[in-house]
């Protein structure tokens, strides 16, 4: 048997799928590679990604809820695969390519600091070069894993990674800056699908709200259970997205027509006014604020005895030319929440 043959067979079904699909046959690597006899380059990109030590980390990160005692609470790894499920459901059903909006969900937040926004608005403060984490992902991927080999991903995955975060003012309103793939829209939309949902969950599980606080004009839009909000979503996001299947043949002859992700109004409306409810009732609380203000110190601690103490950074973020402070930088985004929790005790003894 030809292993090749499995790979151009993937391939060629690749070619039943949307005209405005990515194809992975297409797809580009910084470094050439001889392709794999067995996988398209998307499905590498993905196992790349699910082997990286970046994502195991992702198990001990915070999501919402800082370093929680609770073994139900939603971790940035959990998150992740929820955000996996989502964008793969919504590529299926729209004739995209699932695997590369797989890819691309599952490394999405690699490069999260640990105390999840908390710790990445510090760095982003007190860093003279700023600190994102979509930034810091495609950094994972490019340079920090395998020994400062990189993993080589493709161009399409890279991107979707950096465009899949997301500015505060709302969803698809004015600043949210689009993939130029599909499968890179997915995952931003499905990035926000999962974590608005996981996160009242959780903030329920901590009894920081009741279900009856919950805006209740968008509870009647979406529904009043988490299966049936992102039920509610996902099926809107198909229907009103339903142009990028390419089954208009129509539009597809036309040439010029770009299709995009999109939400229907009403849904949308909904969406925005559990976002706005959660930023104003669970992450700005004053009891979530006491744990941010502890998760601070520590990154800030962390940061400058780094900073002042180069000599114990571990060997791989000393690299040549790129400075102190970028080592130091790269060294506390990996950490898990427990790690540097350990770290900084052990420094401000």
């Amino acid at each position: 048997m030809d292993r090749h043959h499995i790979r151009l067979r993937l391939e060629e079904r690749e070619e039943l799928l949307s005209p405005y699909a990515a194809k992975s046959k297409l797809a580009e690597r910084d470094r050439p590679e001889e392709p794999s006899p067995m996988r398209t380059e998307f499905q590498r990109d993905r196992d790349r990604i699910v082997h990286s030590k970046a994502f195991r980390r992702l198990k001990h990160k915070t999501q919402v809820f800082i370093a929680p005692s609770g073994d139900h609470y939603v971790t940035r790894l959990t998150h992740t695969l929820e955000v996996s499920q989502i964008a793969r459901t919504i590529a299926r059903a729209l004739n995209l390519n699932e695997d590369l909006a797989e890819a691309i969900s599952l490394g999405h937040d690699l490069g999260h600091t640990p105390f999840g926004h908390v710790g990445e608005d510090v760095l982003n403060e007190i860093c003279p070069r700023g600190f994102s984490h979509n930034v810091q992902s495609v950094r994972v991927v490019e340079i920090l894993e395998k020994e400062g080999e990189g993993l080589n991903l493709t161009r399409e995955v890279r991107e979707g990674i950096l465009k899949h975060s997301k500015s505060r003012e709302g969803i698809l309103r004015e600043n949210w800056e689009t993939s130029d793939t599909l499968e890179g829209q997915i995952c931003k939309i499905a990035d926000t699908i999962a974590y608005i949902n996981h996160d009242i969950g959780d903030a329920l599980r901590a009894g920081l709200i009741i279900a009856d606080d919950l805006p209740q004009s968008a509870i009647a839009v979406l529904g009043d259970s988490h299966s049936a909000r992102i039920n509610t979503l996902v099926s809107d996001v198909v229907e009103h997205s339903w142009a990028a299947t390419g089954l208009n043949s129509l539009l597809v002859r036309e040439g010029n027509y770009q299709p995009m992700i999109a939400l229907s109004p009403a849904v949308l409306e909904a969406m925005n006014a559990l976002r706005d409810f959660l930023f104003e009732r669970v992450y700005e609380v004053r009891a979530m604020k006491e744990e941010s203000e502890r998760a601070r110190g520590v990154v800030r601690s962390l940061y400058y005895y780094f900073l002042q103490n180069p000599h114990e950074l571990p060997g791989e973020f000393i690299g040549p030319g790129q400075g102190v402070e970028r080592g130091v930088v790269d060294y506390i985004a990996g950490m898990t929440d427990l790690f540097a929790l350990s770290k900084s005790k052990g420094i401000l003894k």
